[in-house]
């Protein structure tokens, strides 16, 4: 057969020749993922082992109240959905380290539903999981209902795509806002979170975000996960926050960014939540305490640095972060974007990305 059609020979011969280039890529790109370390476990870290969590403490200054969603679907499409871990510890921990009491509430009271990505998870939070009092807290929220705005210092929306359910419609929420905001006290919201600022209306009369330079979760982020996402949800939340008036301040898909408007704290997603916290503290008339920024954090540093200044400005950081800073760098999280990139069908991307994630790895293993 295959002396008769030679064509076929040679179809075949290349065919199975890209198999083994792609098989060969496959094994050498998983290469770059750093291997588990036998030695350290961090899912059973305590609060009580980082010393960012025990050592000077301000003496306390007051509550920050944190509210997560209570929605466990996505509307009527059948998707699991519930409030972003992550976002929930990490804000958590850096107002506690500040000297602040944290409350946590939710529309509807009790132990709403948590989105775990095993793959996001940090020492932090997995210390929150190891956490009674944080534990009993979250597994316990206070209805919205009952909250009483004035008790508070500051108020800090967690994200989530169940954010987009039942935060915008809820009258307690928007009170809550609307008395924090107005007596100038800080309303803060992350991803999905400033969901719960679309309907909140002034006693003047204006939107609250009426010419406010806001960030959240965009549309580019949201369609490339949930292509019907339109369909899915009431409505885009970069879409919402723009038709309410709103500056969107939109940066790199799934990097930090974050908008500063006076007493208003908003940050575009997961990425963004340490920032956004300490620039919280900040509003409330602190100097945050100084925390060592973690692997996750010096990664979006890198990849920020590559989309503004390209791969040599990101290479040279590395290289800096690696030598005279001490720093670790995730890349397992550089290498993620390569993937996103691959998805978004940007091959130029991709390939640098994958470059700066093995050069990365180099760093790593030289420093």
């Amino acid at each position: 057969m295959l002396k008769k059609y030679p064509i076929l020979k040679w179809s075949l011969v290349g065919l199975a020749s890209l198999i083994l280039l792609l098989f060969g890529f496959g094994l050498w790109f998983m290469s770059l993922i750093p291997k588990k370390d036998d030695q350290y476990d961090p899912t059973k870290v305590k609060p009580s082992e980082l010393t960012y969590l025990t050592q000077d403490i301000p003496a306390n200054r007051g509550r920050v109240l944190a509210v997560v969603t209570s929605a466990t679907t996505m509307g009527t499409s059948g998707k699991s959905t519930g409030y972003e871990l992550t976002e929930l510890s990490r804000a958590y921990y850096v107002f506690q380290a500040n000297g602040f009491e944290v409350d946590i509430a939710s529309p509807k009271g009790g132990e709403p539903k948590v989105i775990i990505d095993d793959e996001d998870m940090g020492e932090f939070d997995f210390a929150f999981l190891n956490d009674k009092d944080a534990q009993y807290k979250a597994k316990n929220t206070i209805p919205v209902e009952q909250i009483v705005p004035s008790e508070y210092q500051a108020v800090f929306f967690v994200g989530g795509k169940g954010a987009m359910f039942d935060f915008p419609e809820n009258m307690d929420i928007q009170n809550i806002v609307r008395e924090l905001y107005q007596s100038d006290r800080v309303v803060g919201a992350v991803c999905h979170g400033p969901a719960a600022l679309v309907n909140v209306t002034l006693d003047n009369g204006q939107h609250l975000l009426q010419n406010k330079n806001v960030s959240g979760f965009t549309n580019d982020e949201e369609l490339l996960l949930i292509p019907d996402a339109k369909d899915v949800f009431p409505f885009l939340l970069q879409d919402e926050l723009e038709a309410q008036g709103a500056h969107f301040n939109e940066g790199a898909m799934y990097l930090e960014k974050i908008s500063h408007e006076k007493n208003l704290v908003t940050g575009q997603n997961p990425w963004s939540t340490w920032k956004m916290a300490e620039t919280m503290v900040q509003e409330m008339g602190y100097v945050p305490k100084y925390r060592m920024l973690t692997s996750e954090e010096n990664a979006v540093e890198v990849l920020i640095a590559y989309e503004t200044s390209g791969s040599e400005k990101a290479k040279t950081l590395v290289e800096q972060m690696y030598g005279e800073k001490k720093m670790e760098v995730e890349r397992v999280l550089i290498a993620k974007h390569s993937i996103i990139a691959a998805m978004q069908g940007d091959i130029s991307r991709f390939f640098g990305l994958v470059g700066l994630t093995s050069y990365t790895k180099k760093m790593a293993q030289k420093g």
